[in-house]
C-alpha cells in the first residue's frame, strides 16, 4: 500500500458543449499529472450540464468512461470520474454513477447515488431528482493500493449513517463528487464535509462543479475541498475551474484514529450502523 501520495481535485464549470467539457477535463488530468497526482477525482456530472438532460451512456462501452480509461492508462494513475448518467437497463430513469478506473484503465469500482435531491427551499424553489434519476441499491467501498475507498456523490453527505458504515468497515478516504448549489453550499458544504471527517477519522474528497448552469437556471457553489481526519481544510480550490493538490498520509490517518479513538469506543452492543442485505 501506498502510505502517502498526491491528488489532484479537479473543480469543473461543465456546460452544454460535451467535446469541450471533455477537453478541459483531459487538459485538467494531464496538469494534474504533471504535478505528481497518483488519482485525479472529478466532481458530479462532469461531462455535461445543459437545460435538456444528454442521453445516458452504457458503462463500460460509452464515450466518457472510455476516454477517462485511455487517460489512466497513457498517465499510469488512477481516475475517479467524478459521475454521469449511465443507462439504466431496468427502466427509463437513469443512474447517477460514479466509476473508480485503475492504472490500467480498469475499473475497479462502481456506485450508484444512493439518495435522490428531493427538496423545497424556502423560497419555493423545488428540485425533484428523482423525476429522472433511478436510486442505487449498494454501499460500495473497494480495497486499493491507495488505501480503502469509499464512494458516495453530493447530496449522500446529509446521510451521516452511510459515512459511518464505510468508516466501521474500514475506509480511509471517501469521495463525495458534486454540483452542489449556492443558495444551500454557501452554509452547509463545508461543515457538513469537515463534520464527515471528524466523525470517522478520515479523509474527505469532495470535487465540485462551479459557475453558472442551464442557462442562469442554478449556480454551482465550488469550493472544492479536502478535509484531513482531523477536520482540517488541507486544500481549497479557487472561485474558478482548475486543479487543486492535496496530499494523501494514511500514517496521520492512523495516528488520528489512535489519539481519537471514537470509531472504536462506540457502543456496538447498543446501537449500531448495518447495511440491509433486502430491501
Amino acid at each position: 500500500m501506498i502510505r502517502k501520495y498526491q491528488i489532484g481535485v479537479i473543480q469543473m464549470d461543465t456546460r452544454d458543449n460535451y467535446e469541450e467539457n471533455m477537453e478541459a477535463a483531459c487538459k485538467y488530468i494531464d496538469e494534474a499529472a504533471a504535478k505528481g497526482a497518483k488519482l485525479v477525482a472529478f466532481p458530479e456530472v462532469f461531462n455535461y450540464i445543459g437545460v435538456e438532460p444528454r442521453e445516458a451512456e452504457e458503462i463500460p462501452g460509452g464515450p466518457t468512461i472510455s476516454l477517462m480509461a485511455k487517460k489512466a492508462r497513457e498517465h499510469k494513475i488512477w481516475i475517479h470520474c467524478g459521475s454521469i448518467s449511465e443507462v439504466n437497463p431496468g427502466g427509463e430513469k437513469r443512474y447517477n454513477t460514479t466509476v473508480l478506473l485503475n492504472p490500467d484503465g480498469e475499473e475497479v469500482a462502481r456506485y450508484r447515488k444512493l439518495h435522490a435531491f428531493d427538496i423545497t427551499l424556502r423560497d419555493g424553489t423545488e428540485t425533484r431528482e428523482s423525476d429522472r434519476m433511478q436510486i442505487g441499491k449498494d454501499i460500495v467501498m473497494v480495497d486499493t493500493e491507495l488505501g480503502k475507498i469509499g464512494l458516495s456523490i453530493c447530496y449522500d453527505i446529509r446521510f451521516p449513517e452511510l459515512y459511518r458504515y464505510m468508516a466501521v468497515n474500514g475506509c480511509q478516504v471517501i469521495f463525495t463528487p458534486a454540483n452542489f448549489q449556492m443558495q444551500t453550499g454557501k452554509d452547509h458544504w463545508e461543515i457538513i464535509l469537515r463534520t464527515r471527517a471528524v466523525e470517522n477519522t478520515c479523509y474527505i474528497v469532495a470535487p465540485g462543479q462551479i459557475g453558472i448552469k442551464r442557462g442562469g437556471k442554478s449556480m454551482s457553489y465550488g469550493s472544492s475541498l479536502v478535509a484531513d481526519p482531523w477536520g482540517t481544510v488541507i486544500a481549497r480550490a479557487k472561485e474558478t475551474a482548475g486543479v487543486t493538490m492535496a496530499e494523501i498520509d494514511l500514517d496521520y490517518l492512523d495516528k488520528v484514529r489512535r489519539d481519537l479513538p471514537c470509531l472504536k469506543n462506540r457502543r456496538s452492543d447498543v446501537y449500531d450502523v448495518i447495511k440491509k442485505e433486502e430491501f
